[in-house]
């Protein structure tokens, strides 16, 4: 962990430092990782980068070199170390030289300036979570009012189709009952008709029966002239 950084020190972004020191910021990456490889410690939160104003002049450093890239870069790596080294030793007086920073015009300048910074930065962070929680809002009204009405759909759809079946139902017992009606009325005709029938057909048989009768009366008394007999009972 670096300790040679002071309270309240400005700190800067990849973009800002390859602005400062007239770097491209592909050219800031790839010094960093030299300076790295070469144990040089940046400070970090997370996996980015972050650079401080000795940070940028070790940059300047390697950039305007005549040396081999990697044994400046070693150079400058063991020169922080030396001054981390030194920094430790002193750490015990630090909080004594608090209150002649306080007495520093560009300390306190350094100081009131990084607060302004974080300020800004807070107070737009706060904006933009206040318009994030606005759209929030709205989707969610949104969605509930999408809800509702799907909700809605689905009950003037259902109710809808409650009735069609419904009115299905009748119109099917409503054909049911007249098929019915007619099949019986059928049935009645019919009746009629097979009685009709039965009628007729007894008037035939008790016709033909009386012609039977006759006509055994008649061979029964053996008349001389049979044929004769036979026809006249035809003509009457």
């Amino acid at each position: 962990m670096r300790s040679d950084i002071q309270p309240y020190e400005l700190s800067f972004s990849s973009k800002e430092v390859a602005e400062k020191a007239g770097i491209a910021s592909p050219t800031v990456r790839k010094y960093a990782q030299i300076l790295e490889r070469n144990g040089y410690e940046f400070l970090k939160e997370g996996d980015r980068r972050v650079f401080v104003q000795s940070d940028i002049e070790v940059l300047v450093a390697l950039r305007d070199t005549d040396k081999p890239l990697e044994d400046e870069a070693k150079e400058l790596a063991s020169q922080q170390k030396a001054r981390l080294i030194g920094s430790t030793e002193i750490e015990v007086a630090v909080p004594d030289t608090y209150n002649n920073m306080l007495q520093d015009p560009n300390q306190l300048k350094e100081m009131f300036s990084f607060l302004a910074n974080e300020l800004a930065a807070t107070r737009e962070m706060n904006v933009q979570l206040t318009n994030d929680m606005s759209q929030l809002k709205v989707t969610v009204s949104r969605l509930q009012q999408d809800h509702h009405d799907l909700g809605a759909n689905i009950r003037n759809s259902a109710q809808k189709t409650q009735l069609k079946i419904e009115k299905l139902a009748e119109q099917e017992r409503t054909h049911y009952e007249e098929m019915l009606q007619q099949e019986k009325e059928k049935n009645d005709v019919l009746q009629r008709e097979l009685q009709t029938l039965r009628e007729e057909q007894s008037k035939v048989w008790r016709s033909q029966n009386e012609l039977n009768r006759k006509i055994e009366e008649v061979v029964q008394k053996q008349p001389k002239d049979p044929w004769g007999k036979l026809l006249s009972i035809f003509r009457k």
